[in-house]
């Protein structure tokens, strides 16, 4: 599953997220999600995430 839509992430939820820093080399970082950032229900970039080590970005797929 993509991360476009909001209602698809929940606390707890273990994605895949692209950093600000990695957006041009595409690099996936592992986290699970802490808070969810992005307040409308899609993004077409991705809905944007706190992971629980605190680290910032938005999600590119979910991990079932």
């Amino acid at each position: 599953m993509n991360g476009k839509n909001r209602k698809d992430i929940t606390a707890g939820t273990k994605v895949k997220i692209v950093l600000k820093a990695d957006q041009r080399t595409g690099k996936l970082t592992n986290g699970v999600v802490k808070d969810i950032l992005t307040n409308s229900s899609s993004h077409p970039h991705g809905i944007k995430v706190r992971l629980m080590d605190g680290q910032v970005g938005r999600v590119q797929e979910i991990i079932n």
